[in-house]
């Protein structure tokens, strides 16, 4: 039995769309302080730029690519400057997502649209013009992963009314079965990674921090305090999921949504 580098990515080349902030760039620093190449992916250039020197603190071999998730020029142009760098991806994380919240009589169409263009289209279209270069990386023994991250909102009923994001990572999920069932014989495992409360930029605005994940107004602890583990989740809790699930550990793992909430969904 050989359990050596059980848990190492080092070495792997790693795509995280939605990666300049949130659950994506806590992954991103995870997989470079574990020695993993990162290419991070966002809408905004500047934001792009921004996160790349804050991830320089876990590591050096970081870059960066602005592509919009919401549409097909977008995914287009982050696999076609993607395959400039690199002939192979060991991983790629459909991180990029996008929320809306409104009462259902006055739920906009741009509102379902948007939200299912990023958390649904963008996945699957990403996932397949990146599959030539997820092929060259897999092995039997070692195969290539595509991490889809849903949310504990598509595993439960939420308490916000955020009718086309429930419905769009519940889409994710069952996605998740359905690519890790045609793809597991090109040796790419497919799974998904269902977030709860983290100190995201996301959930800030629905709790009414404005946006903002620090600060004195900001007050993460009472949001822990509902939680049944007492707390939201930390940085190390996403990338040590993502982590395993990209190491010889998660080898085996095909098809699975793991819920990272706490025990949210365990209790309700």
């Amino acid at each position: 039995m050989d359990f050596d580098n059980l848990f190492s990515v080092a070495g792997k080349t790693v795509v995280i769309t939605g990666g300049s902030r949130g659950i994506g760039e806590m992954m991103a620093a995870g997989f470079l302080n574990a020695g993993a190449k990162v290419i991070i992916s966002s809408r905004k250039a500047a934001a792009c730029e921004e996160a790349v020197e804050r991830l320089k603190a876990y590591g050096d071999d970081i870059g960066a690519i602005p592509s919009d998730m919401s549409t097909m020029d977008g995914v287009n142009h982050l696999a076609s400057e993607l395959a400039k760098v690199t002939d192979k991806v060991d991983v790629l994380i459909n991180n990029a997502g996008a929320a809306w919240g409104a009462p259902i009589d006055e739920f906009p169409e741009m509102g379902w649209d948007k939200v299912m263009d990023v958390n649904v289209k963008g996945v699957f279209f990403m996932t397949q013009k990146l599959l030539p270069m997820l092929r060259a990386a897999g092995t039997a023994e070692d195969p290539a992963r595509v991490i889809n991250i849903g949310s504990i909102d598509g595993l439960r009923t939420p308490k916000m009314l955020t009718p086309s994001y429930s419905a769009s990572k519940a889409a994710v999920h069952h996605l998740t079965r359905v690519l890790s069932a045609h793809l597991i014989g090109d040796n790419i495992t497919v799974n998904a990674i269902a977030p709860g409360p983290f100190p995201t930029y996301m959930l800030s605005t629905g709790v009414g921090f404005g946006g903002k994940t620090e600060g004195d107004d900001v007050d993460w602890g009472a949001i822990g305090a509902q939680n049944p583990a007492g707390r939201v989740g930390a940085p190390s809790d996403a990338a040590g999921v993502a982590i395993f699930l990209s190491s010889k550990a998660g080898s085996y793992v095909v098809g699975q949504t793991i819920a990272l909430d706490g025990g949210i969904v365990a209790t309700c």
